[in-house]
């Protein structure tokens, strides 16, 4: 139905909603919905994935599953690449980070194709054994659900990031059955600011996809039934937090250096195939990558770790050394994010939300089975692997409060929550020293989109330079003579002038204030050139470059104004005031 059609009708019962409805209940009753509509997404891409897995897992005879493990992945990062290519436009924005740039620079307006495109390509790559998680997806099915009902019903721009917001804190508790850690979730890695009474729509919303989840007897994927901890084990905690530090920065890094290597890499079918073959094989020597990997963290908080390497060749050593399943666990761990990222490289969806949670509870085991093994003090290795699950989740996307509570709720394992905070908190803080920045905002922060650390550097970085440069400024060529010079001032209304050859590139500028008492020197209009003239402009500017690196250099240059350059070819002028005055209205629009 046509945009307008939908306005039409919608036109009526809007005027009805100004007259009879004030703000406040309006946007509780919509942050219902936008909860509903997320919860429903979660509810049916989990549920479809799972019963699909299964569905594929036992359609292969058990002699051929190791081969239909090695070949399944190729085959659904191939169907989420052709799906890209033929319904999308070939446009998949993957991940949290395109949301979070859809709030600084957007003012929250989400593609609508986020809806749906999410949806089916996650459920394609992850259903096929994609070793990625679903919550990404989910989210941002979640938070493309929330603003495109927030453009729909014509709420306001605060209120339409607020609704951006509560669709991924729904999309989270409905995946977990967790409404609180959803709606930490939305604050600490979404939307960074709030003010207090915006969080009674968050929690709504939030707890409206879990009854919806609950209401059809999905989430709570993990379970953990406990009622003490032992003070003794203290040190331990903060032992198995500097451990989870360590490999959220290896995670971090890894999957950048990842991600630079597969943007790199040409061909969008050679990725398919080159990816998938060697995530297949990845799989092929440990099964516990193939798809989120949650049936391994059950295994380990049922106390079934030896079951880890079933299916895998080093199936026969099992019962011989316990130094095999350490081995396989180690590696699962370690190569958990090199899978994640082949998937997502090769062409594939998914986050590292789940991934996380993977390789944290892969390393709360192993260091509770080596000080089990030490004998330096008897722990319950269970609690070790939910700890290791929050203290991973909270260094790689530096959430610390979403770690403690979604543990806490998906687990059952509230009293364990002194634990959670040292392990969280002291993991926290050691990644955020080596890694200033998430998974999500490191790649948003280098290109200046999003400063939380500093209010003006946040607002600076929602402006988008290109949107500011002055395109008035009259351009001259180095061969033009001083009369044709002075002839352009007489007809301009700067007195900066760049200076451009023949293909438009930037070869320096005429500043008025410099070449004055030249302009009098009319025995030498014919014989004098633009380029005896022209200097070199102070910096220059390039339209990828953030607002507040601009901002910087005509500061640090003391220049009003800075020639701005695509490639070397001119684009126009940036302006100090311009800057300062967009900042001023950027700055009126927070505080609204």
């Amino acid at each position: 139905m046509p945009k307008s059609t939908v306005h039409r009708l919608l036109g009526p019962l809007l005027l009805w909603r100004l007259r009879h409805i004030n703000d406040r209940v309006y946007l509780i009753l919509v942050s219902v919905l936008v909860g509903t509509a997320a919860g429903l997404a979660a509810v049916i891409l989990k549920g479809s994935v799972h019963t699909a897995q299964e569905w594929l897992y036992e359609w292969i005879p058990e002699q051929n599953r190791v081969f239909a493990l090695f070949l399944y992945p190729i085959l659904g990062i191939g169907l989420t690449v052709l799906f890209t290519r033929y319904f999308l436009d070939g446009q998949l924005s993957r991940g949290i980070a395109p949301i979070i740039y859809n709030i600084a620079r957007q003012g929250s307006i989400v593609p609508r194709s986020k809806m749906y495109s999410q949806f089916f390509t996650s459920f394609l790559t992850v259903t096929f054994g994609g070793s990625a998680g679903l919550e990404a997806p989910i989210s941002v099915t979640g938070s493309a659900l929330g603003s495109n009902v927030g453009r729909l019903l014509r709420v306001g721009r605060r209120e339409r990031r607020l609704l951006t917001g509560c669709g991924a804190a729904a999309g989270v508790a409905a995946i977990f059955n967790s409404p609180i850690a959803g709606v930490l979730f939305a604050v600490e890695v979404i939307l960074s600011e709030l003010s207090a009474p915006f969080f009674i729509p968050l929690l709504i919303s939030s707890a409206t996809a879990t009854v919806i989840s609950k209401a059809f007897y999905v989430g709570q994927p993990f379970v953990l039934i406990t009622t003490t901890w032992p003070v003794e084990a203290i040190p331990l905690y903060l032992t198995l937090g500097v451990f989870t530090a360590l490999l959220s920065v290896y995670m971090i890094r890894v999957y950048f250096l990842a991600d630079k290597f597969f943007t790199t890499w040409p061909g969008a079918f050679r990725k398919v195939v080159a990816g998938g073959l060697l995530l297949g094989g990845l799989v092929f020597f440990f099964p516990p990558l193939y798809g989120e990997g949650y049936n391994i963290v059950q295994l380990l908080l049922s106390g079934q770790p030896e079951r880890l390497v079933d299916g895998s060749i080093f199936a026969v050593y099992r019962d011989e050394n316990v130094w095999t399943l350490l081995l396989v666990a180690g590696a699962s761990m370690l190569l958990k994010v090199f899978a994640t990222t082949i998937t997502i490289g090769a062409g594939g969806n998914g986050g590292m939300f789940g991934s996380s949670l993977f390789a944290g509870a892969l390393m709360g085991f192993i260091v509770a089975r080596l000080i089990n093994m030490s004998g330096l003090y008897p722990i319950s290795e269970v609690h070790f692997v939910v700890l290791g699950m929050a203290g991973v989740l909270a260094g790689v996307i530096h959430a610390p409060l979403t770690g403690i509570f979604l543990i806490a709720e998906i687990t059952g394992g509230y009293a364990l929550f002194v634990p959670l905070m040292v392990v969280t908190s002291s993991s926290y803080l050691i990644t955020k020293y080596y890694e200033p920045y998430s998974v999500y905002t490191r790649k948003l922060v280098q290109r200046g989109v999003v400063m939380h650390a500093d209010r003006d550097r946040g607002i600076l970085a929602q402006l988008n330079l290109l949107a500011f440069v002055q395109r008035d400024f009259v351009a001259v060529h180095p061969d033009d003579t001083l009369g044709e010079l002075v002839d352009a001032f007489r007809h301009a209304s700067r007195n900066l002038f760049p200076v451009l050859d023949d293909d438009t590139q930037l070869l320096g500028i005429v500043s008025l204030d410099k070449v004055r008492d030249a302009l009098f020197d009319d025995a030498h209009y014919d014989t004098t050139r633009v380029r005896d003239l022209m200097s070199p402009p102070p910096a220059v500017v390039n339209v990828d470059d953030s607002m507040l690196d601009t901002l910087h250099q005509l500061e640090e240059h003391d220049a009003w104004a800075l020639p701005v350059v695509r490639k070397g070819k001119y684009v126009g002028f940036i302006l100090k005031t311009t800057i300062l005055a967009a900042y001023r209205r950027q700055l009126l629009k927070e505080v609204d």
